[in-house]
Protein backbone atom coordinates (compact mmCIF):
# COMPACT_ATOMS: atom_id res chain seq x y z
CA UNK A 1 0.00 0.00 0.00
CA UNK A 2 2.91 2.02 0.50
CA UNK A 3 4.37 1.67 -2.64
CA UNK A 4 1.05 2.63 -4.17
CA UNK A 5 0.93 5.96 -2.45
CA UNK A 6 4.04 6.55 -3.25
CA UNK A 7 3.42 5.86 -6.42
CA UNK A 8 0.49 8.08 -6.65
CA UNK A 9 2.16 10.84 -5.11
CA UNK A 10 5.02 10.74 -7.55
CA UNK A 11 2.56 10.82 -10.00
CA UNK A 12 0.58 13.73 -8.79
CA UNK A 13 4.28 15.30 -8.57
CA UNK A 14 4.93 14.84 -11.69
CA UNK A 15 1.30 15.90 -13.62
CA UNK A 16 0.45 19.13 -11.41
CA UNK A 17 4.00 20.63 -12.53
CA UNK A 18 3.16 19.74 -16.67
CA UNK A 19 -0.36 20.36 -16.32
CA UNK A 20 0.38 23.95 -15.36
CA UNK A 21 2.64 24.59 -17.75
CA UNK A 22 0.29 22.99 -20.44
CA UNK A 23 -2.38 25.35 -18.91
CA UNK A 24 -0.47 28.25 -19.33
CA UNK A 25 1.25 27.55 -22.24
CA UNK A 26 -2.43 26.99 -23.67
CA UNK A 27 -3.56 30.36 -22.28
CA UNK A 28 -0.28 32.06 -23.80
CA UNK A 29 -1.01 31.28 -26.85
CA UNK A 30 -4.80 31.66 -27.18
CA UNK A 31 -3.98 35.06 -25.90
CA UNK A 32 -0.82 36.06 -28.25
CA UNK A 33 -3.05 34.52 -31.42
CA UNK A 34 -5.93 36.65 -30.03
CA UNK A 35 -3.74 39.73 -30.44
CA UNK A 36 -2.16 38.33 -33.64
CA UNK A 37 -5.93 38.60 -34.99
CA UNK A 38 -6.79 41.79 -33.17
CA UNK A 39 -3.31 43.37 -35.27
CA UNK A 40 -4.51 41.55 -38.72
CA UNK A 41 -7.91 43.23 -38.43
CA UNK A 42 -6.56 46.52 -37.71
CA UNK A 43 -4.04 46.31 -40.43
CA UNK A 44 -6.59 45.17 -42.99
CA UNK A 45 -9.07 47.96 -41.69
CA UNK A 46 -6.39 50.48 -42.38
CA UNK A 47 -5.28 49.09 -46.00
CA UNK A 48 -8.91 49.43 -46.99
CA UNK A 49 -8.69 53.02 -45.92
CA UNK A 50 -5.29 53.78 -47.23
CA UNK A 51 -7.13 52.51 -50.33
CA UNK A 52 -10.57 54.17 -50.27
CA UNK A 53 -9.82 57.74 -49.13
CA UNK A 54 -8.50 58.45 -52.07
CA UNK A 55 -11.31 57.83 -54.26
CA UNK A 56 -14.09 58.74 -51.78
CA UNK A 57 -12.42 62.46 -51.54
CA UNK A 58 -12.16 62.19 -55.41
CA UNK A 59 -15.87 61.45 -55.47
CA UNK A 60 -16.42 64.38 -53.11
CA UNK A 61 -14.54 66.52 -55.69
CA UNK A 62 -16.15 65.20 -58.85
CA UNK A 63 -19.19 65.85 -57.44
CA UNK A 64 -18.46 69.31 -56.55
CA UNK A 65 -17.38 69.54 -60.31
CA UNK A 66 -20.16 68.34 -61.48
CA UNK A 67 -22.74 70.36 -59.08
CA UNK A 68 -20.60 73.33 -60.20
CA UNK A 69 -20.65 72.80 -63.92
CA UNK A 70 -24.47 72.42 -64.30
CA UNK A 71 -25.23 75.91 -62.31
CA UNK A 72 -26.40 78.33 -64.11
CA UNK A 73 -23.79 80.53 -65.06
CA UNK A 74 -21.15 77.77 -65.51
CA UNK A 75 -23.20 75.91 -67.76
CA UNK A 76 -24.62 78.87 -70.27
CA UNK A 77 -21.31 79.54 -70.72
CA UNK A 78 -19.74 76.53 -71.49
CA UNK A 79 -22.31 75.06 -73.78
CA UNK A 80 -23.64 78.11 -75.09
CA UNK A 81 -23.37 78.68 -79.42
CA UNK A 82 -23.85 81.46 -81.27
CA UNK A 83 -27.43 81.65 -83.86
CA UNK A 84 -29.12 78.92 -82.03
CA UNK A 85 -32.72 79.01 -80.89
CA UNK A 86 -34.08 78.64 -77.45
CA UNK A 87 -35.21 75.50 -78.26
CA UNK A 88 -32.31 74.28 -79.44
CA UNK A 89 -29.97 75.48 -76.86
CA UNK A 90 -32.06 74.17 -74.38
CA UNK A 91 -31.65 70.59 -75.56
CA UNK A 92 -28.45 70.68 -75.37
CA UNK A 93 -28.15 72.38 -72.07
CA UNK A 94 -30.27 68.95 -71.04
CA UNK A 95 -28.25 66.81 -72.80
CA UNK A 96 -24.99 68.31 -71.12
CA UNK A 97 -26.44 68.31 -67.54
CA UNK A 98 -27.64 64.93 -68.11
CA UNK A 99 -24.26 63.40 -69.81
CA UNK A 100 -22.29 65.12 -66.62
CA UNK A 101 -24.93 63.53 -64.62
CA UNK A 102 -24.25 59.72 -65.96
CA UNK A 103 -20.52 60.37 -66.13
CA UNK A 104 -20.38 60.73 -62.44
CA UNK A 105 -23.07 58.08 -61.28
CA UNK A 106 -20.54 55.72 -59.94
CA UNK A 107 -19.48 58.72 -57.16
CA UNK A 108 -22.99 57.99 -55.33
CA UNK A 109 -20.66 54.59 -53.91
CA UNK A 110 -18.71 57.13 -51.54
CA UNK A 111 -21.32 59.85 -50.29
CA UNK A 112 -24.38 59.68 -48.33
CA UNK A 113 -27.62 58.51 -49.37
CA UNK A 114 -28.81 62.33 -48.66
CA UNK A 115 -25.85 64.12 -50.18
CA UNK A 116 -26.26 61.69 -53.82
CA UNK A 117 -30.02 62.76 -52.91
CA UNK A 118 -29.41 66.51 -53.37
CA UNK A 119 -26.99 66.04 -56.03
CA UNK A 120 -30.54 63.90 -58.05
CA UNK A 121 -32.71 66.94 -57.14
CA UNK A 122 -29.85 69.18 -57.86
CA UNK A 123 -30.06 67.95 -61.72
CA UNK A 124 -33.73 67.37 -61.81
CA UNK A 125 -34.14 71.21 -60.39
CA UNK A 126 -31.97 72.49 -63.04
CA UNK A 127 -34.09 70.64 -66.05
CA UNK A 128 -37.09 71.77 -64.86
CA UNK A 129 -35.66 75.42 -64.81
CA UNK A 130 -34.64 75.41 -68.23
CA UNK A 131 -37.90 74.05 -69.13
CA UNK A 132 -39.76 76.60 -67.19
CA UNK A 133 -37.39 79.53 -68.19
CA UNK A 134 -38.05 78.20 -72.16
CA UNK A 135 -42.05 77.92 -71.62
CA UNK A 136 -41.49 82.08 -70.84
CA UNK A 137 -39.76 82.91 -73.94
CA UNK A 138 -41.16 83.71 -77.30
CA UNK A 139 -40.99 81.18 -79.93
CA UNK A 140 -38.73 83.01 -81.86
CA UNK A 141 -36.45 83.22 -78.71
CA UNK A 142 -32.68 82.96 -79.30
CA UNK A 143 -30.21 81.19 -77.16
CA UNK A 144 -29.14 84.03 -75.45
CA UNK A 145 -32.79 85.20 -74.70
CA UNK A 146 -32.66 81.51 -72.79
CA UNK A 147 -29.14 82.42 -71.31
CA UNK A 148 -30.47 85.87 -69.96
CA UNK A 149 -33.34 84.00 -67.97
CA UNK A 150 -31.38 81.70 -66.88
CA UNK A 151 -28.88 84.09 -65.66
CA UNK A 152 -31.11 86.56 -64.39
CA UNK A 153 -32.18 84.64 -61.28
CA UNK A 154 -30.71 84.76 -58.09
CA UNK A 155 -28.33 81.90 -57.23
CA UNK A 156 -29.54 80.96 -54.23
CA UNK A 157 -32.98 80.29 -55.91
CA UNK A 158 -31.53 76.96 -57.34
CA UNK A 159 -30.89 73.72 -55.62
CA UNK A 160 -27.20 73.07 -57.41
CA UNK A 161 -26.23 75.61 -54.49
CA UNK A 162 -27.79 74.43 -51.77
CA UNK A 163 -26.34 70.93 -52.80
CA UNK A 164 -22.72 72.05 -53.12
CA UNK A 165 -22.98 73.31 -49.66
CA UNK A 166 -24.21 70.59 -48.56
CA UNK A 167 -21.62 68.15 -50.17
CA UNK A 168 -19.04 70.32 -49.20
CA UNK A 169 -19.72 70.64 -45.46
CA UNK A 170 -20.08 66.53 -45.58
CA UNK A 171 -16.73 66.36 -46.78
CA UNK A 172 -15.55 68.85 -45.00
CA UNK A 173 -16.94 66.65 -42.02
CA UNK A 174 -15.58 63.70 -43.37
CA UNK A 175 -12.15 64.61 -44.17
CA UNK A 176 -11.08 67.56 -42.09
Amino acid sequence: MNLALESLLNSIFYTIPSMVVFLTAYFLLKEFFFQENKKREVDIRLEKVRISLPLRIQAYERIIMFLERISPSNLVMRVHQQGMSALEFQKLLIQNIRDEYTHNLSQQLFVSSTAWEMVKTAREEMIRQINVSVSQLDEDATSVDLSNSLLGMSIEKFATKKALDYVKEEARQNFA
